[in-house]
């Protein structure tokens, strides 16, 4: 196992954010490409993420293949609602990019997400959400990252979700 570089673990750590469930913000529009009975709504919440364990897998030293492996709390207003697990692999090395995907664990279902991180990391990053389970079983949209610390972001999330007329 090797030690984690910082510039590897803060550029991982903006992707390892944060989940939760929460109508903040939620408004309802029918779709014109959608069935006629579906609707769409919009949740835009804001979590944080605060980093549990990390681990870099692969040979000694840097290169094509090698994983890092992080795991993260979530919080909504000082209390924990769920966690975060996300895989990167390094695809390319010099420039430094990473393959990332990870998952969202909340009490209403999961969000998925991936994205191709550059290194060194921009102050702020936007995650694809590519799908989800349960209240999320629809999801689309992004998961905006700002840095908090070294071990600690803010989250944003803009989600579009499918609702039949009905609800």
């Amino acid at each position: 196992m090797r030690r984690i570089s910082q510039r590897c673990l803060s550029a991982v750590a903006g992707l390892v954010a944060a989940l939760v469930v929460a109508p903040p913000a939620s408004a309802a529009t029918s779709t014109p490409y959608g069935r006629p009975d579906t609707q769409q709504r919009t949740q835009v919440f804001q979590l944080v993420a605060k980093q549990t364990q990390s681990e870099s897998l692969g040979k000694k030293g840097l290169s094509r293949g090698d994983e890092l492996v992080i795991a993260e709390d979530l919080y909504r207003d000082g209390r924990r609602i769920g966690d975060h697990s996300v895989v990167c692999v390094h695809v390319h090395l010099d420039p430094d990019e990473l393959q990332c995907v990870g998952t969202f664990a909340l009490p209403q279902g999961q969000i998925t997400s991936q994205a191709l991180l550059h290194l060194p990391p921009a102050p702020s990053i936007d995650i694809a959400v590519t799908g989800g389970s349960g209240s999320f079983s629809s999801a689309r949209g992004y998961v905006h990252t700002v840095p908090a610390g070294k071990t600690v972001r803010n989250l944003t999330f803009h989600l579009t979700l499918d609702a039949s007329s009905g609800t």
